[in-house]
């Protein structure tokens, strides 16, 4: 398959994201395109990217003066330190708003590096280059950047579009089951949401999907991609609409913040949970029936899927989640505010379901009927 490009256009931004195998050549023609005046280059790379990708992109940006910098990519260090850090190199060697950052990592090292992309001098050019699968298919599209509070995730943050995203599924030969597993929750995540086809699709070739196939996984990437463009399209700041895309994300961030962000579980893994969490409580209120519960669940024990939430089949697990709901950024009173599934490929409007915590505890003791 090709290199596939998928365009993104908003009312003040429009920006290419290319998808392929290989494709990292195309990297010094896009810069001398995109950013004809900049002289500098901050390359911000996670410290687990193999050193033959930093040797060839730096390489191959030698005509530039480079700044490299290795990042320790963690939920702990998405943080206000870090990005004060970058800043202030940055502003030590001069760079100006015509310069460039590229992130060469996985989320963490793109929300990071857009974040202070987007506040260096008010907006500095920046590209990214998304080396895990979650990246590539969710992290790396549609703008949202930011580094984590103790008080949550991602409640610090900006809407800021890059100029170009590379998708290079050859960084993906390197990961771990584990990482492709993070990746393949968004992908799942967004045929539930809004695409049937998709769904039936993947439930024919998700084994491919974790097998490398590079036409397999080109194809649900860029499907992945098409899919949260279009809700980022009608709703750029997430006032509504776009807000669909956090489905299973309710449970699956309250599982990362009272584990501490743990790296014995991934985003992806506490998504996969959180998607079943929130497919139950959706059979609860009657938002859809129970043949949805067994079409999603048949991919997860098709797969080997089910370790992601085995843990939260006990209601009183469940319920210790609940403090950590209270913080999810959609909530803008004392309810929380879960998107649910009507049926696969479709939810519930954003602000339907808006459940207070006595009677989310009261939903949970019905959980072990399903």
């Amino acid at each position: 398959m090709k290199m596939q490009k998928i365009n993104f256009k908003s009312l003040n931004k429009s920006y290419s994201i290319l998808i392929g195998n290989n494709i990292l050549k195309i990297l010094p023609n896009k810069i001398k395109l995109l950013c004809p005046k900049a002289k500098k280059i901050a390359l911000i790379f996670d410290k687990g990217i193999p050193s033959k990708y930093k040797k060839s992109i730096s390489s191959n940006l030698k005509k530039y003066e480079l700044l490299n910098y290795d990042f320790k990519a963690n939920e702990k260090t998405k943080s206000l330190k870090s990005a004060t850090f970058l800043l202030n190199k940055l502003l030590s060697k001069n760079f100006n708003r015509s310069d460039l950052i590229i992130s060469v990592g996985g989320g963490i090292t793109g929300d990071l590096t857009g974040f202070v992309a987007s506040i260096f001098k008010r907006g500095i050019n920046f590209i990214s280059i998304p080396t895990t699968l979650l990246a590539q298919v969710d992290a790396a599209v549609g703008g949202k950047t930011g580094v984590n509070s103790s008080y949550g995730k991602n409640l610090i943050g900006s809407f800021s579009q890059p100029q170009l995203v590379i998708s290079d599924i050859s960084f993906l030969k390197s990961l771990k089951k584990k990482e492709m597993v993070c990746g393949y929750a968004e992908i799942l995540k967004h045929a539930l949401i809004n695409d049937k086809n998709f769904f039936n699709w993947l439930k024919s070739h998700t084994r491919y999907i974790f097998l490398h196939d590079s036409k397999k996984l080109i194809y649900a990437i860029k499907k992945s991609c098409r899919i949260k463009l279009s809700f980022v399209n009608k709703d750029v700041n997430e006032k509504n609409l776009r807000m669909i895309l956090n489905f299973g994300h309710t449970f699956g961030h309250a599982i990362e913040v009272k584990n501490n962000y743990s790296k014995n579980i991934t985003h992806g893994e506490a998504v996969l949970a959180g998607m079943i969490l929130a497919t139950k409580l959706s059979l609860i209120k009657k938002a859809c029936n129970k043949k949805v519960l067994d079409d999603l669940m048949e991919i997860y024990t098709e797969n080997n899927l089910n370790y992601t939430f085995n843990k939260y089949k006990n209601p009183k697990k469940i319920n210790s989640l609940i403090p950590y709901l209270k913080n999810d950024k959609k909530n803008n009173d004392e309810k929380i505010n879960f998107i649910l599934l009507n049926r696969i490929g479709k939810t519930t409007m954003p602000n339907k379901h808006k459940i207070s915590i006595n009677e989310l505890k009261k939903n949970i003791k019905l959980f072990t009927q399903y």
